[in-house]
């Protein structure tokens, strides 16, 4: 071997590439691969399992139980630090591979980076069909990891060893990109995985890979800040961007300059703190009353870091003013552009602060921010009420959960969710005190996610509280991850609501005619029928045969103590509730779109259609 090359195997190399690569924003340097999640088997045992065994002073290896489950605390991890760091998944060929596609799907949804090393057939096709190789008829080089590409935002299958070397360069700038992060994956055949070559040293440098704060366009800047001038009701829309870019300073700047005030989706909940006069909560499905009535009348919408779902837009009926226009502050152009926008193409705090310096010396009408400022302290009073009410004694509601969580929570705690009812709950009640306390995973809405992200928000954030709000639906999904968390040593809370049955798909049936059907989990008689019993399951025994400790409360009053206690802990533990299912937070404020059939025979569906064609009526297309 020369001193200019090094002799190792493709996987040898790929893990010591991986170890030397980092991020820098703000002059200050994270990690940009900070450790491995692996379940081990033919497909990169003896390829990436060497290699983290030859480097494990290098790449800090974590054993997960379900391959989508490490995509999620991938997924969490990143998430907490901003994107400026991330995890790496590496699985088996076949199944392995294949159940990496639910989190990539969510990773690359939420712009969140995650690189993912699945096994592949062999490339030389010497065990030619093996264990789990699927064949295709007409194109031999087509595997089941084939199925991550439309999920990925970079992928390529590494058939030779020299191809990583542009392969890897690649994979890091996708992942360090703002602009363009996501999932990555690069497939990598076992038989490559185990094949050594002449690496070039420079390979293994030290390389930086800088996060950049591009600037807006100075053109753009002046009409967006003419169009903010002269617009009577602005409302800016905070979205995931402004916590990525940790723009909330910038935003909070700003607001407090022109008095322009801020309505959040479900990942930009947290941008301002709660109790800034500005800030409105949640917007859209399951906004807040006061987000929702400004949003009809606002004649400038400026959104922020949003890529515009549904549920922000009410499915195109929340924003009625007949004149309104939209300016959309975003990295990427494909989402600034959304609503047939002015657009301000730029980094979140980078606009935001440029926009506050054009903008210097105007603010809104001082009845625009009277106005506001009373639909908020309105909206207070629902809040505190939906929260506190109800007897200490008696068995809780979903919402009395959440208000004997902001009653233990501290600033600093991370509270975590992705799918079922809570999500609605919390979009409008929870009272974020911290940019980072507010974890809602809702671009893909994916049960089973909450638990495998606290693992992940724990990794990155030692010493913090988190939390993991998960009812009995998405916990039967996916509850192994537990053991790890047991495994490793991290004192994740979680908060087991049971309630026997999937509630928000069960009010989403009823509201479209459906009749909950399916939704309830109920004993099947003898005779096929349904009881009306639930079914003899005790979750809470399930969760501590995985290696919780298990708190069960039975009323408001024992669970606001066991929260407390699960705070307190310093090993994973578990706070099981029973809930009252009867729904107590407040009502919708805006539509969803979920089309309901338009012709039936009984009259649950009818009915449901002629209010579905009522509400579709107010759709607007932004032009």
């Amino acid at each position: 071997m020369s001193a200019a090359t090094r002799r190792l195997t493709t996987a040898q190399a790929l893990v010591r590439f991986l170890s030397a690569q980092y991020t820098e924003r703000d002059g200050v340097r994270h990690r940009l691969v900070a450790g491995t999640w692996g379940v081990f088997g033919h497909g990169n045992v003896a390829g990436i399992g060497q290699a983290l065994v030859e480097y494990a002073d290098a790449m800090p290896y974590h054993q997960g139980r379900n391959e989508q489950s490490m995509v999620h605390a991938a997924v969490g991890y990143a998430r907490q630090l901003n994107r400026l760091s991330a995890q790496a998944v590496t699985t088996s060929i076949g199944p392995g591979a294949t159940n990496l596609v639910t989190g990539a799907a969510l990773a690359t949804i939420n712009r969140l980076p995650v690189l993912l090393l699945p096994g592949d057939y062999f490339a030389s096709h010497a065990a030619d069909p093996l264990l789990q190789q699927l064949e295709h008829p007409v194109e031999a080089d087509v595997s089941v990891n084939d199925t991550l590409r439309p999920v990925s935002r970079y992928f390529d299958r590494i058939t030779r060893p020299e191809a990583l070397i542009a392969s890897a360069l690649n994979a890091m700038r996708v992942l360090a990109d703002p602009a363009e992060t996501g999932a990555v994956t690069l497939a990598l055949p076992q038989d490559v995985q185990a094949e050594a070559y002449d690496w070039p040293e420079r390979f293994f440098a030290e390389r930086v890979w800088p996060v950049r704060r591009p600037a807006p366009d100075p053109a753009e800047l002046a009409e967006a800040a003419r169009l903010v001038r002269s617009a009577r009701r602005p409302l800016i829309v905070a979205g995931g961007g402004v916590h990525h870019s940790g723009a909330e300073g910038a935003l909070r700047a700003l607001v407090d300059a022109t008095g322009i005030p801020v309505a959040s989706t479900q990942a930009g909940k947290g941008s301002l703190r709660h109790d800034h006069p500005a800030d409105l909560g949640g917007i859209g499905h399951t906004g807040t009353a006061v987000a929702d009535d400004l949003a009809r009348t606002a004649d400038l919408v400026i959104g922020v870091g949003t890529r515009y779902s549904d549920f922000t837009t009410a499915s195109g009926t929340l924003f009625q003013h007949p004149d309104v226009r939209f300016l959309n502050l975003n990295i990427t152009a494909f989402d600034a552009h959304k609503l047939a926008a002015r657009t301000l193409v730029c980094d979140a705090r980078t606009g935001l602060e440029q926009l506050a310096g054009a903008l210097a010396g105007h603010r809104v009408d001082p009845s625009h921010e009277a106005g506001y400022r009373a639909g908020k302290e309105r909206w207070e009073r629902v809040v505190e009420a939906a929260l506190r009410a109800g007897d200490e004694d008696a068995v809780p509601t979903q919402t009395q959960v959440l208000g004997a969580l902001d009653a233990v929570a501290g600033d600093e705690d991370v509270v975590i969710n992705a799918a079922g009812s809570l999500p609605g709950d919390l979009h409008k009640l929870w009272r974020s005190r911290s940019p980072r306390q507010y974890h809602l995973e809702y671009g893909y809405s994916c049960m089973g996610y909450e638990i495998p992200a606290a693992i992940g928000v724990q990794q990155a954030a030692p010493g913090t509280p988190v939390w993991a709000l998960v009812g009995d639906g998405t916990y039967l999904m996916m509850p192994t991850e537990l053991v790890t968390a047991v495994q490793e040593g991290l004192p994740v809370k979680v908060i087991l609501i049971q309630n026997h049955g999937y509630a928000s798909i069960g009010g989403l049936s009823e509201s479209v005619g459906a009749e909950r059907f399916g939704t309830a989990y109920r004993h099947r008689a003898a005779d096929g029928t349904f009881t009306g019993a639930p079914l003899p399951v005790d979750l809470a025994a399930n969760a501590a045969s995985l290696g919780m400790d298990v708190l069960r409360a039975k009323t408001v009053r024992e669970l606001r103590a066991a929260l407390a206690a699960a705070r307190a802990a310093d090993r994973p533990t578990c706070v099981y509730v029973e809930t009252d299912p009867a729904p107590t937070a407040p009502p919708a404020e805006a539509w969803w779109d979920v089309p309901v059939a338009e012709a039936a025979s009984r009259e649950a569906a009818r009915r449901a259609r002629r209010e579905y064609d009522r509400r579709a009526a107010a759709r607007r297309r932004h032009l």
